[in-house]
């Protein structure tokens, strides 16, 4: 089965997902086999690969890394067009719908397109939202776009109602790695109620509370990194609260 069916079928069920993101060009080698071992042993759904700036050799030697470990799915989560590898699962083909840079709403696009079609990933388009999170961001930075501000709930929602019905199969809601301040639940909850894709929600989550909180609001999916670099144990928290809303729980 497909990805992304399976999060169609979670959404359905009302199961939700955690991804941990891990940047190549950060995470040391002894902290990744950590990482991985605990993603294993806590059930995590998903690794997303990827980051502002990634060296591709590093790229390809922490999946097949990964890999050897484990068989949790592997999605890139790429910062350019540079950052593409055979050797992961899935692809999220980011389109950054927040922004006004046509290079990263369709140019980054065209250039990869010819290498997606003929690769074995499975490839889903997804609306990426750069989110204020309170300081300047490395996203912020590299893409040379505007974040929505963050007490904006109504651009964000117009937004996202744009991606979905220009076809966009998921909705990224996103504060940047590093972000002081994470998306709010108001944000989440609005967009959630006007969308009917999956919704991803990453950056600055750092505690099981907000975790909680942004999967009451309506995520489907969080996406946890740099609180994760700076603690892996903390995946043993962050998934005791996925399993918390788990459909057979009372």
């Amino acid at each position: 089965m497909q990805l992304y069916t399976k999060l169609l079928n979670a959404q359905a069920a009302g199961e939700k997902h955690l991804a941990v993101l891990i940047d190549p060009g950060k995470l040391a080698p002894r902290r990744l086999d950590r990482t991985v071992e605990l993603a294993m042993e806590c059930g995590v759904h998903y690794f997303f690969i990827g980051g502002s700036l990634v060296v591709n050799n590093m790229l390809d030697l922490v999946l097949s890394g990964i890999r050897e470990r484990c068989s949790i799915p592997l999605v890139l989560f790429p910062g350019s067009s540079f950052q593409l590898s055979y050797r992961a699962d899935a692809l999220l083909f980011l389109s950054l719908i927040s922004g006004r840079n046509p290079e990263l709403l369709i140019g980054q696009h065209v250039l990869s397109a010819p290498f997606l079609k003929m690769s074995p990933l499975e490839i889903i388009s997804t609306g990426y939202m750069l989110i204020d999170g309170g300081v300047q961001t490395a996203v912020q930075y590299m893409s040379n776009t505007y974040p929505i501000p963050a007490s904006k709930n109504d651009i964000a929602v117009c937004t996202a109602l744009a991606g979905e019905m220009l076809g966009l199969k998921m909705i990224y809601l996103e504060a940047g790695s590093g972000a002081k301040n994470p998306v709010s639940e108001s944000m989440i909850e609005a967009v959630r109620a006007a969308i009917s894709v999956p919704l991803i929600v990453g950056g600055g989550i750092r505690t099981p509370e907000k975790a909680a909180a942004n999967f009451h609001a309506g995520a489907d999916l969080l996406v946890v990194g740099n609180a994760i670099e700076e603690q892996p144990e903390l995946i043993r928290e962050m998934a005791a609260v996925v399993e918390q809303f788990s459909p057979s729980k009372p």
